[in-house]
């Protein structure tokens, strides 16, 4: 039996190569082009990591390792802003123009913020798992329970605080072990925001579950762009704009995803927040787009692939 051009390209277990332009076109609710979702990541940095924790690169500032008795206060206080000032500003503009959220907040914010989180859900937003805080990353040294105990607290916090189990995951730095996608399905959770792979959500082949992947465009998450590359914030904006023109222009053939992930600590600024006010006010003023959160993106994926009119990137 010959073997499909398509088969054996990909090196990992969680899904197969699927070039966009050989899938079924894809199709949002009212015929839109573009899902657009805006993904709020909001993060608490302990005074000083535990012992033996692997701090994500994103992480600025001394480590505890080399300099183990300096408190990292501008860093710690910059988070700490994000929750206490700049998630309000970023909510403002999005009230103003009818985006709801899909929230990733780690546990430590969830078991400490509960004005936070009764302000967030009585806004529409959706919570998602973001580990159990911003200095914990999952690598591929981290073992095997380590990880669970990871996922689990954090999912637990989650709904704890909630009332509802959460759908969605994305990992402090987008940071995985090549266990995280199957052991988050066995944990319940059905969307992941780690991989980049794509401009539409695609399956992932789990051992238990269910795992839909929604790529993020990563080369627009704000602590890359403002803290890594140091890109100046009205070319942050431009660089929002640009992608989405594109995508909204290449989604009139089969439907995009744009789902943007910001820091409420960066975005929040006063002085950054008219250009992410611009880049939204930009996005929202085309016709043919669909705003909502990861999990009504993700059952509208499901929904167009079960009906056969749907693409499957997995």
């Amino acid at each position: 039996m010959s073997q499909s051009p398509l088969a054996g390209v990909m090196d990992n277990p969680y899904y197969d190569w699927s070039p966009i332009s050989t899938r079924p076109v894809l199709r949002w609710p009212g015929d839109a082009q573009l899902a657009f979702g805006i993904v709020l990541s909001l993060e608490h940095l302990d005074w000083y990591p535990d012992e033996g924790t692997i701090v994500p690169p994103s992480v600025q500032g001394f480590r505890p390792d080399a300099y183990p008795h300096v408190l990292d206060l501008h860093n710690i206080s910059q988070q700490e802003y994000g929750n206490r000032v700049g998630i309000f500003r970023i909510m403002d503009v999005l009230e103003r123009y009818g985006v709801q959220p899909t929230i990733a907040m780690d546990a430590a914010v969830a078991e400490r913020s509960p004005f936070l989180v009764d302000y967030l859900l009585g806004r529409g937003a959706e919570f998602i798992g973001h580990g159990l805080s911003s200095e914990q990353m999952i690598t591929e040294e981290m073992p095997e329970s380590e990880e669970r105990a990871l996922i689990s607290g954090s999912l637990d916090a989650i709904e704890l605080a909630t009332g509802k189990r959460p759908r969605g995951w994305i990992s402090a730095d987008y940071g995985e072990s090549t266990r995280t996608v199957a052991l988050l399905a066995e944990y319940g959770v059905d969307y992941v925001l780690d991989w980049p792979t794509d401009e539409q959500p695609h399956m992932m082949k789990v051992p238990t579950g269910r795992m839909v992947n929604m790529p993020v465009m990563i080369e627009l998450d704000d602590v890359f762009t403002h803290l890594g590359r140091v890109i100046a914030v009205d070319r942050f904006a431009r660089m929002i704009t640009e992608q989405f023109d594109r995508l909204y222009l290449d989604g009139a053939t089969t439907g995009r995803l744009f789902l943007l992930n910001v820091h409420p600590w960066i975005m929040g600024q006063p002085f950054r927040i008219k250009y992410f006010e611009q880049a939204i006010a930009h996005i929202m003023a085309e016709p043919k787009i669909w705003t909502a959160t990861g999990a009504d993106i993700v059952d509208a994926y499901l929904g167009a692939t079960t009906a056969g009119s749907g693409a499957d990137g997995g």
